[in-house]
């Protein structure tokens, strides 16, 4: 005599939950531990230095504080898209993550692309004052660090090429997105201190 067996009882459960944190994971915000102890020194200095001038930022440099705020609020946005594709991934709608961290991308690139046009149209340059070499050094490490995320975003597109997710892709995805939200943060700080400090 054979039994029947509900057929919602096979099915996939709709939230992916871990039963303990992804060891990515953790090594990841460990990681970023250390990140935070590197800008802080960047931030150190950056205010060491304001301390010890008399305008910040020094005359003759023009800033373009609201075009450099527009692409702020998209960097920042870009952290909601990031997070909206993991609460995607964890219930399994591989696709439409997918797209979601495409806009990612193109966020993150779209503030990359701002960040370069004003490295070549800022008026002061790395060797004109302190304030040139605080703003080169802290918008090029961080921009490096923008640069990785898209990176690490584009690896984590390829690894989901596939209809089926593999057992470790949920982390890798959750680890990446630590990364960007830390990204995103500093970048808070870093535009406070050099573009809105008088």
């Amino acid at each position: 005599m054979s039994q029947a067996i509900p057929l919602n009882s096979l099915a996939k459960p709709e939230k992916i939950v871990h039963d303990r944190p992804p060891m990515l994971a953790i090594g990841v915000m460990i990681w970023l531990g250390s990140e935070l102890m590197f800008f802080s020194g960047l931030f150190a200095a950056l205010f060491t230095i304001r301390a010890h001038l008399a305008s910040w930022p020094p005359r003759g440099t023009n800033l373009d504080v609201l075009q450099s705020g527009i692409f702020t609020i998209i960097l920042v946005a870009s952290s909601g898209t990031m997070q909206w594709a993991v609460w995607l991934i964890e219930r399994r709608r591989r696709a439409e993550a997918r797209v979601w961290v495409i806009i990612t991308i193109v966020m993150g690139a779209v503030f990359v692309g701002n960040q370069i046009y004003e490295w070549i149209n800022l008026t002061t340059r790395w060797y004109s004052n302190s304030y040139g070499s605080v703003f080169f050094i802290t918008t090029g490490l961080h921009g490096l660090h923008v640069f990785l995320g898209l990176v690490a975003m584009a690896l984590v597109l390829f690894r989901m090429r596939g209809t089926e997710g593999d057992p470790g892709e949920l982390s890798t995805f959750q680890g990446v997105s630590y990364y960007w939200h830390f990204v995103d943060v500093v970048w808070i700080g870093l535009y406070s201190a050099l573009f809105l400090l008088k």
